[in-house]
């Protein structure tokens, strides 16, 4: 089979100036932050809202047989599913969350969170790039391949509403969904990374997460500090010698033996490919302080710690004043939101237990201290490539952006892998996204750049023709041929 390529990519980008960039814009606006950044969230409605305009997008692209479902299970978010039926045997499963960070301070004037701007190719805004696009993107690669007859698998688009807070809301989803999605034969999903915009990037692993928060109490009320100081212990210095336990102040090597795993050498050898096509652009996608600099000049260290290590970060504190209404009172109590990064075949059970223990153990000067953990969200590593699916998205990445394929780890977090890896063993995966450089998800000025996203897309269909065409063909006993791509239009 040749791909009409030009035509496909044609398709796509007219969808996404006329109707997708409008309808992103609109989910931009809405602030359905994650149930743990919103607990009131079914009360307020923005996530309900968001899900509604998804489900009406989807449902306004008609395609025979092809049913939208906002599925609903009592006390938990919503979950969109779009189910389109295919010609051939089998299934791929789609996957994409709606849900969105917070706020976050430090937007550059003329840009906020919820607030959608266009600027130089880029659309600003919170949840644009992170997540809001996929179910865009997704159906978009179908419509594209249906209209020019390219027979598919059916393809099932799954869309949660709270990946942000650990998807933990999605087992009782995937509990009452019993059947329905079945057994995909690919998955793919587009909430990961791009370590540049020249190419696809498919994710090979995902680092797990545990965050909690870690309380010191030494004072049941603040007093003076030129009355108690130097009686009584701060207790942001009794928590700084608890995280020493955990993290080595001065490199930020995490010290806890169940926090660490071996690299697989086929992942090392990826390591050391990403290191030489990205170079010091590795470090250079953050937004650094003036003089400030990476931890290492070593680029492949960088990218092992970044995909395979353990990290920690503090993001959020009570107890401490604002500085404007600081007065010289020695604090009773801190509590310290910490978040770790866990390798990807680390067990987040085993590091929380592990985390726990070593942070309550003999707590200086006896004072109360206590880790309260969330439920630990494992990583993921990918099950071995099959040859088809290599070449597909190379294939893919040559057609739509003249540049080969990379596969890099990332170093954030999706639940939902894990659960699909452990539920569909034999799966195979295709992780990408378009968190690139300086996209800044989770933070300021997140964006998403359009002309990326549109390329992606094409990307996708390519691959997920090619899905159709080899597994749909070993299905009716045909042996594949070559990928092939056909220019026109």
């Amino acid at each position: 089979m040749n791909l009409p390529i030009n035509d496909l990519r044609a398709s796509i980008d007219r969808l996404w100036n006329e109707s997708i960039l409008e309808r992103l814009a609109a989910y931009i606006r809405i602030p359905n932050k994650s149930p743990d950044f919103d607990p009131e969230w079914e009360a307020h409605g923005h996530m309900e809202a968001a899900v509604q305009l998804m489900a009406q997008w989807c449902r306004a692209h008609a395609l025979p047989g092809k049913n939208v479902e906002v599925c609903r299970v009592p006390g938990r978010t919503p979950l969109l599913l779009v189910d389109v039926p295919g010609e051939l045997a089998g299934s791929v499963l789609l996957y994409g969350h709606l849900d969105k960070q917070p706020e976050f301070t430090g937007w550059a004037e003329g840009l906020g969170p919820w607030t959608p701007v266009l600027r130089d190719g880029r659309l600003y805004g919170r949840g644009g790039a992170d997540d809001g696009y996929a179910v865009f993107s997704s159906l978009a690669a179908i419509l594209a391949l249906k209209a020019q007859k390219v027979p598919l698998a059916r393809c099932v688009l799954l869309i949660e509403a709270c990946e942000e807070s650990g998807s933990t809301d999605l087992p009782a989803h995937l509990e009452a969904l019993g059947d329905r999605i079945g057994d995909p034969s690919l998955v793919v999903c587009l909430d990961a990374e791009c370590s540049d915009y020249q190419r696809v990037w498919c994710t090979t692993s995902l680092r797990g997460n545990l965050t909690g928060r870690l309380r010191v109490r030494v004072l049941t009320e603040g007093v003076h500090s030129g009355m108690g100081t130097g009686i009584a212990p701060t207790p942001l210095r009794i928590a700084q010698q608890l995280l020493a336990r955990l993290e080595d102040p001065a490199t930020g090597e995490v010290l806890l033996q169940e926090l660490s795993v071996t690299i697989p050498p086929d992942r090392r050898s990826q390591i050391a490919a990403t290191a030489n096509v990205l170079g010091e652009t590795v470090a250079g996608k953050l937004p650094w302080a003036a003089g400030a600099h990476a931890i290492s000049t070593d680029v492949a260290q960088l990218i092992a710690n970044n995909t395979w290590r353990a990290t920690l970060a503090v993001t959020g504190a009570d107890g401490l004043p604002p500085t404007a209404s600081a007065g010289n009172v020695l604090l009773p109590e801190v509590c310290l939101k910490i978040s770790l990064r866990l390798p990807p075949t680390c067990d987040a059970e085993a590091a929380t237990q592990a985390v726990r223990a070593l942070l309550e153990r003999d707590p200086p000067y006896g004072a109360e201290v206590s880790f309260e953990a969330d439920p630990g969200a494992g990583g993921w590593n990918a099950p071995t490539f099959e040859p088809w699916l290599l070449e597909a998205i190379d294939l893919a990445s040559r057609a739509v952006y003249g540049c080969e394929a990379m596969h890099a780890g990332c170093g954030g977090t999706i639940p939902f892998m894990g659960m699909l890896g452990r539920q569909f063993p034999s799966t195979q995966f295709f992780i990408t996204g378009v968190l690139g450089p300086h996209s800044n998800a989770h933070g300021p000025n997140e964006f998403l750049d359009v002309e990326y996203a549109k390329k992606l897309t094409a990307s996708v269909a390519v691959v997920l023709a090619e899905h159709g065409r080899t597994c749909g063909r070993a299905v009716a006993g045909q042996e594949p041929k070559a990928p092939g791509i056909a220019s026109s239009g």
